[in-house]
């Protein structure tokens, strides 16, 4: 039986028995009631009521002998219909990004080039002389025009301010002349190793930048740290928690934002759960202080991100065939097992998380290859953490022979169910028909015994857990597209698709002995949908809201 087998296994007999009133039948500081509560625990999968006292579920089952739980001060909510799930955690975004991305120009929406053009033209408007106009969110696969942006097509309605667009993934960026002489980019300049600068036929920059070549322009970004990043990070708690997340595992974190997500969640600012998974080149500043969490346990930090490619619309990630749309390239590897397997011994050694980002078949294939070695370096009795959950954050492309190796390996997939419905319109193209068996391929992974912790990847997906939910299930775009050789029995039936987003996420941070399922004992993350989201249409749970998020038994958002 494989690792993740007996962690699963753990995860369900810990909460076994765990779901009668608790004994002591002091007054609840709050009751829910009234409407369909899934638990997602085996043990009992639904209940009629829950009762919470000093943050913790001290009641998870029928109405009968509420009156017992109920006294002056409590508050009784009646979900009157609604329905009320464990706390729906985003398991793999960018916090900070999503909180600049609601403060700066979002271009998520743009249509065509042409489109999106227009929205740079009316903020380059607005912006003063000579400020950098910065924006994120375009992706050209569904464009009329199907091709990049270049700085050609910036240029006329740019031609002094520096503008700097991210594409959606977050590989890859188009800049315009004005960017490219600010930060010293001309014919001559060559690309960092892991990078690409896309050139014209004369060899000059056309503007595009992939992967760790974006890092050339890097000074034309936001600040990613110190103090200004604040209002990125509040506002970003306020747009998940109305949309019912009541937990994050945060990727790619600047270190010194760490002290500053502890600050805010203290101060009652920041009112989400945060999982942080700092950045690789601060690794050695967590090894020395080892995990660590806020005061008022809200904020964990115990993981390191790294990258082993980049992304497959901008055909960075790297493919053990070359690209069926572009045979010259395989794509581009980020870290090599030279780069990282000290850092992985030194990890298993500190009780550090390895979270690697891989999302072609060759990189999830080395990642595999890395982690084992690790293991081997660095037997159980030698590690501060005998079964270390690391994981691979995406798994999008991965040989069907390697996926049984993650749960012999006990690695977690962390996986994003949206990406495939964004995906299905250009995969095909990137990887053939045959390579789709291994794509996107959350079924297989649960059935070998790996369980899938569920993300959005936001802000380069929008980061709704509806459309999650329903990208998981439905495997299908959100007008219902599917596609040929899409490979519908890669879907998941919708109790998997809740632990993706509940239990697992729990599970993916070393947390599901406090969070993950609605059972006596656990705190008492809580979300609420305004509809019954495993029994109702399909086709309708992309359009289910949030009514109500509850962390650590208080209520943070309400609409």
């Amino acid at each position: 039986m494989g690792l993740s087998h007996r962690l699963a296994g753990a995860a369900l007999a810990l909460m076994a028995g765990t779901t009668a009133t608790a004994a002591a039948q002091e007054s609840a500081d709050l009751i829910i009631r009234g409407g369909p509560i899934y638990t997602a625990d085996d043990a009992q999968p639904r209940a009629e009521a829950l009762a919470v006292r000093d943050g913790v579920l001290v009641h998870v089952g029928p109405a009968a002998g509420l009156a017992a739980l109920t006294g002056p001060d409590t508050r009784v909510i009646d979900l009157d219909g609604a329905a009320a799930y464990p706390g729906f955690v985003d398991g793999h975004a960018h916090l900070l990004g999503i909180g600049q991305r609601e403060m700066t120009l979002n271009l998520d929406d743009a249509a065509s080039l042409a489109a999106m053009v227009d929205k740079v033209a009316e903020a380059v408007a607005a912006a003063e002389p000579g400020a950098v106009v910065y924006g994120r969110g375009w992706i050209e696969t569904h464009w009329p025009e199907g091709r990049f942006p270049t700085a050609a097509d910036l240029d006329p309605i740019a031609p002094d301010n520096p503008v700097y667009l991210v594409r959606a993934d977050g590989h890859a960026a188009v800049v315009n002349s004005a960017a490219l002489a600010a930060v010293g980019i001309d014919a001559r300049t060559v690309a960092p190793e892991g990078g690409e600068i896309l050139r014209d036929a004369a060899g000059r920059p056309t503007g595009m930048l992939i992967d760790t070549a974006m890092g050339l322009a890097g000074d034309l970004a936001p600040a990613m740290t110190g103090p200004d990043t604040e209002p990125g990070l509040v506002k970003a708690g306020e747009v998940y928690t109305a949309r019912g997340w009541t937990g994050i595992h945060n990727m790619s974190v600047a270190y010194d934002r760490v002290a500053r997500l502890e600050r805010l969640s203290d101060a009652g600012r920041l009112r989400l759960r945060v999982y942080n998974s700092v950045d690789k080149q601060d690794a050695d500043q967590l090894f020395d202080s080892g995990p660590r969490r806020s005061a008022n346990g809200l904020v964990v930090t115990r993981a390191v991100k790294l990258y082993a490619d980049g992304a497959l619309g901008s055909r960075g990630a790297r493919l053990l065939a070359p690209y069926s749309d572009r045979p010259d390239t395989r794509g581009l590897f980020l870290d090599r097992r030279d780069d990282v397997i000290d850092l992985f011994t030194r990890g298993l050694r500190a009780g550090i998380q390895m979270n690697t980002h891989a999302i072609g078949d060759a990189a999830n294939r080395a990642v595999l290859d890395w982690y084992a070695e690790a293991f081997s370096a660095v037997p159980p009795e030698a590690r501060a953490v005998a079964v270390p959950r690391w994981r691979i954050e995406h798994a999008q492309i991965v040989d069907p022979a390697d996926i049984p190796r993650f749960a012999a390996l006990g690695v977690i997939p962390a996986m994003q169910p949206s990406h495939a419905i964004g995906d299905l319109h250009f995969a095909a193209d990137r990887l053939g028909l045959d390579r789709l068996a291994g794509a996107y391929a959350w079924a297989r992974f649960v059935e070998t015994g790996a369980p899938v912790v569920g993300g959005s990847d936001a802000p380069v997906e929008a980061g709704e857990p509806m459309v999650e939910f329903y990208a998981a299930v439905a495997r299908r775009d959100l007008s219902g597209f599917q596609g040929e050789g899409w490979h519908p029995d890669l879907a998941v039936s919708r109790d998997v698709a809740l632990k993706m987003f509940t239990l697992w996420p729990a599970l993916g941070a070393f947390q599901e002995q406090r969070l993950g399922s609605l059972s006596v004992g656990k705190r008492a993350d809580i979300t609420v949908f305004d509809a019954d989201i495993m029994t109702v249409a399909e086709d309708r749970l992309p359009h289910v809201e949030a009514v109500m998020t509850i962390v650590d038994g208080q209520v943070v958002w309400r609409r």
